[in-house]
């Protein structure tokens, strides 16, 4: 199955796909339904499948089998709802899609945005006693086409997904992807992990990253499971969500697994009832403490993998039991060829610190419109990941963090993560992140901002001396700060580069 109609067609039957809060469940027989009818929707509004169509939708049954449905027939670009009106002009001028796919009662800024560069107006509707999942689309109006082309069935090179980049340090980059690329990593998942018909996971993640599209949706869709699509992370809400729904695993990035394990001591018996076979952590580093914790307070293994939305998410991951798993290390190769390269573009033996390069089928073969990035992230077949490490004797990949995100005092080269994890180890501490910060002489100082944990007092000093046992002198930040809440990226993420000048540390 190398495209998600095929995937859609193979698991045509009536059991339960999509699970919601108040719905009835959605088969995988309404999906391909579901496909079909935006079939023929699309063939009436001059929709071709070379065609983008962006999706602004709140997590829930509707986005799941939206993107599906749209993915299933033209290249899909689902957005983030919380944009401002700068950024969706930003990403709309990008993507020149030819529609937009709103719910009828969006107020988003989006719209006025998309009637003033004259992007048509999809509006999706839904009726409450129908199956979750199920919709229709409304154009806002009736437009000309003059277009003369012709859809033809979906092939395995065609675009079902194009993602921007997070931006960190450049403008986003468009990641177009492939119906082979989304299908051979959704393969990969569901091999590493094991996924079963009788599996079902909560999905918590957002359905405009790659994470949440390929990990749990279009995993779940490969494997012929089900998934319960939540409206979004709600710490509070998710053991109520596990203690009804009973899934058998979920993932999610380090922040909200933080956030579960901080409620965890409140739900142990929903924990105790729980038929989680494994839970998985991606996206960002997982301090080795908070793997421990997890998996003595879920009493079940937990899985970090490594992935990156040009790898279509998964890259390399740790085992499931009986095989190996090593916390701070995030694991062998689980699909793509993973090698690291030395400055001269060589392959380097194990041990050897580097960049990470990929290739497979799950890789995209560049990005949209960018030649420039392009010429830069490619090298001799390899794709360029931007990610430093290297491999340990047993062949577990250790993340050392992004080259970009090395923090560079006085000519020393520090790992971030080393530092994340030192900061993490005290048992006060709820979340820490370590970051740079200009230096007139060394050029770059250690910084980091801390959350404690609640009725936890530590003052700076203190954790110093905490980390001196732990860190070299010269990896010990200066500055500490102590935070409520530390920035964020929109998919919850931990975001080091730029954290300096939010926190006000730079002008």
């Amino acid at each position: 199955m190398k495209t998600i109609p095929e995937i859609a067609n193979f698991f045509n039957d009536n059991k339960i796909f999509i699970i919601s809060e108040n719905r009835p469940f959605f088969t995988f027989a309404d999906i391909k339904k579901q496909i079909n009818w935006i079939k023929v929707f699309f063939k009436n509004q001059k929709i071709l499948k070379t065609d983008t169509v962006a999706i602004v939708l709140e997590n829930g049954p509707e986005m799941a089998s939206c993107f599906l449905s749209v993915a299933s027939n033209c290249c899909a670009a689902p957005l983030n709802p919380s944009y401002t009106k700068f950024e969706f002009n930003y990403y709309l001028n990008d993507l020149k899609p030819k529609a937009i796919i709103i719910s009828e009662n969006s107020n988003s800024s989006i719209i006025n945005v998309a009637r003033k560069n004259m992007i048509r107006i999809f509006k999706l509707s839904y009726n409450s006693s129908d199956v979750s999942g199920k919709f229709i689309l409304k154009s806002e109006k009736s437009y000309t086409d003059i277009s003369n082309g012709k859809n033809v069935l979906i092939s395995p090179k065609d675009i079902a997904l194009i993602l921007h980049t997070s931006g960190t340090t450049s403008k986003p980059k468009m990641v177009p992807l492939s119906h082979l690329n989304l299908c051979a990593s959704a393969k990969n998942i569901v091999k590493t992990l094991n996924l079963k018909r009788n599996d079902r996971c909560i999905n918590i993640m957002p359905l405009f990253h790659i994470h949440g599209i390929v990990c749990l949706l279009i995993s779940s869709l490969f494997s012929g499971s089900s998934i319960f699509t939540s409206s979004g992370f709600n710490a509070l809400k998710f053991f109520p969500w596990m203690k009804r729904f009973s899934p058998t695993w979920f993932s999610a990035v380090p922040t909200m697994h933080q956030a579960i394990l901080s409620r965890a001591s409140k739900n142990l018996k929903i924990i105790e009832n729980s038929k989680l076979r494994f839970i998985r952590s991606s996206s960002s580093a997982l301090p080795p403490k908070t793997m421990n914790e997890i998996e003595k307070t879920f009493q079940c293994p937990l899985i970090e993998s490594y992935g990156m939305t040009e790898a279509s998410h998964q890259m390399t991951s740790n085992h499931l039991p009986p095989g190996k798993r090593k916390s701070s290390k995030v694991g062998f190769s689980a699909g793509p060829e993973v090698q690291i390269m030395g400055k001269n573009f060589k392959i380097l033996k194990k041990e050897n610190i580097g960049e990470i390069v990929i290739k497979g089928e799950n890789v995209t073969k560049g990005y949209k419109n960018n030649i420039k990035a392009n010429n830069s992230s490619y090298v001799n077949g390899w794709f360029r990941t931007g990610d430093q490490g290297f491999f340990d004797k047993e062949g577990f990949l250790q993340l050392t963090g992004r080259i970009k995100e090395i923090i560079n005092k006085g000519g020393e080269k520090i790992s971030p993560l080393e530092i994340d994890n030192a900061i993490m180890e005290h048992r006060s501490i709820f979340q820490g992140i370590s970051f740079p910060i200009y230096h007139s002489k060394l050029g770059e100082e250690i910084a980091a901002a801390v959350i404690l944990k609640k009725d936890h007092k530590l003052t700076a000093q203190k954790l110093k001396n905490f980390l001196s046992n732990k860190l070299s002198s010269f990896k010990i930040p200066q500055k500490i700060i102590f935070l409520d809440e530390i920035p964020k990226g929109k998919t919850g993420k931990l975001q080091r580069i730029g954290l300096a000048k939010k926190l006000g540390l730079e002008k």
